[in-house]
């Protein structure tokens, strides 16, 4: 070591009691130190604060930080003063200060003590501050979460685009841009705004060996999913992400009442409770928090075991600074992500209010998750593809901590359709995004195409022996292998890179996994909640079935009355053995378990004690009884055979939503006598037709119902029917 370096691990051990630097951050401080332009990408929990912090704390002067969150400021200056005797060597200068405490701020910077200056950019564009920060000496400007800059970002902030600006004010001093997540394209955009081409730049891998991807098909029973994941998990600290507030609530209060302890965590709380919930989950009196993506920055808690997210997030950058927050200390870090398209819709109707341009970018962050949730290769190697880092699947470090490569799905050769596919993208000349290369492919014509006249060329439709699924997959695949590249300029533009070309003169075997195939779980299984998403014991499913049917032949009535499939499939998967129990299994309320759950709970009673069958005693998820006071509300109002178009407005619900609880009240045992509704709508031989129909009929399915009659009644009148055929024939 020269005597430079021997200073700054000396200068380490003093104030942070490290005897080793991680990672990039010795070249990074030894950067500051030299007066240069720094930028540094480095994935949370890398030690991205030090980096900054220790060239502060040895250099004449004060440091500036611009950071975007008070309460991440609040955090940082705690940290500082901590590792020193003087108070005053950081501050906050913010809109939370009284005019005593900006006095007490400006004191101390002014006699040197102040090392480190946390500011929003807000308070930077204040003519007094900059005034006063010109008349003194200004070590570096550090811009930590430089990602806001950009709006391509995922936390784009206007105020930060003119910080470029106000630094050139305060004469020619360094700049260090910081962030922990940023694509090629955020780079270039943050270099280019801060007009610091010449930056050093210092970029950490993106890797996080220990952390465990998997993505799992949002299905109506989410619930008992979490419930079940965490329980597997007992004792450890965990975060649930989720959309809205309303949610965070809802999850909570299902968690808590499963005996998990769990806390809130968003916007809508105020200060005091969102302090005390977080304080519990870092000291432990809490093992999960249940929040909005408001929580975590800065939690700086290392043993979170599992994150999850009950929703998709709307950035791939997001998804990796969320996931980041477990596993921080190297050791196990579960990520689960639940997915379903309709999320994603969701999402991009929450967009469509938004300006054109934002829109845009909307869009196309939002089709990167997309394609990250479905895809079927390395999960790991697709995410740091995103980030720009190259990933090797076979040896790299973690290769093997993902579900798409722990259960490979099928693979099949199509190195003919990726030579089709590069000669189109050739062809168009550059000008397509991914979408309008696939519709080409498959010959589908929309404006765009229409435009560029496309749809008149030879090649157009030539790939229309495989589907839109298809091509969009093996574009994802062939992209990430580099033969395809999308232009950082034109976001979303795909063009064709040198290994493409190559590739078209001298093709070899290129495996393509086929995508994951998310359907939805249908709408016929609202009614019970949904399939269990575990795996359900296939020999006992097939004995509940025969039982099932026995008990349906001597009733004389069609199997689906006793119990629907969900049903059967929730109980070989929970092992009821009480009336007690059964209770719990989706769509069996206590009137449906007393009349047919005997039998039942007999027989597998009896499965469990012949084949030492461990029972999950744990499965067995309450509700939180919020839906209880409608169901009451609904059955006592059709007994006094209300409207039904009043019931329904008086809980604000749709008829569509009052149907739904009205057919999970009967599919769990209750009667709901809903004639006289009935009779206003149908006469007499119109109900039996529909009656003597789910009498024979195979299943209950609505479907089937409006195919069988043609058009004869609407989804509604077949609801309604089927809500009084259950009602009489099983309750």
């Amino acid at each position: 070591m020269n005597s430079n370096e021997i200073e700054i691990h000396k200068e380490l051990k003093k104030y942070f009691g490290f005897s080793q630097f991680k990672g990039l951050q010795e070249q990074v401080i030894t950067s500051i130190l030299d007066e240069k332009n720094t930028f540094v990408i480095m994935p949370t929990g890398g030690g991205k604060s030090l980096c900054y912090q220790l060239p502060a704390l040895i250099q004449e002067g004060t440091a500036i930080v611009v950071s975007p969150l008070i309460a991440l400021m609040k955090n940082q200056v705690d940290a500082i003063r901590s590792l020193s005797s003087e108070n005053g060597i950081a501050h906050v200068l913010n809109s939370s200060l009284t005019k005593t405490e900006i006095a007490q701020v400006k004191k101390d910077i002014t006699s040197g003590l102040t090392k480190l200056l946390y500011v929003a950019p807000e308070s930077l564009t204040k003519e007094e501050y900059v005034a006063f920060l010109q008349s003194v000496p200004i070590s570096f400007v550090a811009i930590d979460e430089a990602h806001c800059i950009s709006e391509w970002g995922h936390d784009f902030r206007p105020e930060y685009r003119n910080l470029r600006n106000i630094i050139k004010q305060l004469g020619k001093v360094p700049i260090i841009g910081l962030t922990a997540t940023a694509t090629p394209k955020v780079q270039e955009d943050i270099l280019k705004n801060l007009d610091m081409a010449d930056a050093n730049t210092f970029k950490a891998s993106f890797n996080r060996p220990n952390l465990y991807y998997e993505v799992r098909t949002k299905t109506k029973n989410i619930e008992s999913d979490i419930i079940r994941f965490i329980k597997q998990h007992k004792g450890k600290s965990g975060i649930i992400y989720c959309l809205s507030r309303k949610k965070v609530e809802s999850i909570a209060e299902v968690l808590q009442v499963n005996g998990i302890s769990a806390v809130p965590y968003h916007a809508g709380l105020d200060a005091k409770t969102r302090a005390k919930h977080q304080d519990m989950f870092l000291m432990e009196d809490v093992d999960v928090v249940v929040a909005t993506i408001a929580f975590g920055m800065g939690i700086d808690k290392p043993d979170v075991r599992f994150v999850i997210h009950h929703d998709i997030p709307k950035s791939l950058e997001s998804y990796y600074q969320e996931t980041g927050r477990a596993g921080r200390d190297g050791g196990e870090g579960h990520c689960l992500a639940y997915y379903s398209y309709k999320d994603v819709e969701k999402l991009e109707k929450f967009m469509s209010g938004k300006p054109v341009a934002e829109q845009e970018i909307g869009f196309a962050l939002l089709q990167e998750v997309v394609a990250y949730a479905e895809t079927s290769m390395s999960r790991r190697k697709f995410l740091l593809h995103y980030f720009g880092e190259e990933f090797d699947s076979e040896t790299g470090e973690g290769a093997d901590m993902d579900d798409n490569v722990r259960n490979p799905k099928h693979k099949v050769e199509a190195k003919d359709q990726v030579v089709k596919l590069l000669e189109i993208v050739r062809d168009t000349k550059h000008i397509y995004k991914s979408k309008e290369i696939v519709f080409t492919l498959i010959g589908r014509i929309n404006a765009v195409i229409k435009a560029h006249k496309t749809d008149a060329q030879p090649y157009f439709g030539s790939g229309s022996d495989h589907d839109e699924k298809y091509w969009m997959a093996l574009l994802r695949q062939v992209l990430v292998s580099g033969y395809l590249s999308k232009d950082i300029e034109t976001y979303g533009v795909i063009k064709i890179t040198k290994a493409g070309l190559d590739f078209i003169k001298k093709p070899v075997s290129f495996m393509m996994s086929e995508d994951h195939e998310y359907t939805e779980a249908d709408d016929e299984t609202i009614v019970t909640g949904g399939k269990s998403s575990g795996t359900a014991d296939e020999v006992l499913t097939g004995m509940l079935r025969e039982l099932r049917k026995k008990v349906a032949k001597k009733l004389g009535v069609p199997p689906f009355v006793v119990f629907q499939d969900p049903s059967i499939e929730d109980m070989a998967l929970k092992y009821p053995i009480t009336i007690q129990e059964l209770y719990n299994i989706h769509g069996v309320g206590e009137g449906k378990a007393k009349k047919y759950g005997s039998e039942f709970v007999a027989l597998i009673s009896r499965y469990v004690e012949d084949n030492d069958i461990i029972r999950p005693d744990d499965l067995v998820v309450k509700s939180t009884g919020v839906n209880s006071a409608n169901k009451l509300y609904i059955i006592q109002n059709i007994d006094r055979k209300l409207s039904l178009n009043d019931i329904a407005s008086a809980k604000g619900l749709t008829m569509d939503a009052l149907i739904k609880e009205m057919e999970q009240i009967v599919y769990s045992g209750t009667k709901l006598n809903i004639k006289y509704w009935l009779d206003d709508i149908l006469d007499d031989d119109q109900q039996e037709e529909i009656h003597d129909y789910f009498m024979e009929s195979e299943s209950d399915k609505i479907e089937d119902a409006l195919k069988e009659f043609d058009g004869d009644y609407d989804i509604d009148e077949l609801r309604l029917m089927r809500i009084k055929f259950i009602s009489e024939v099983a309750n």
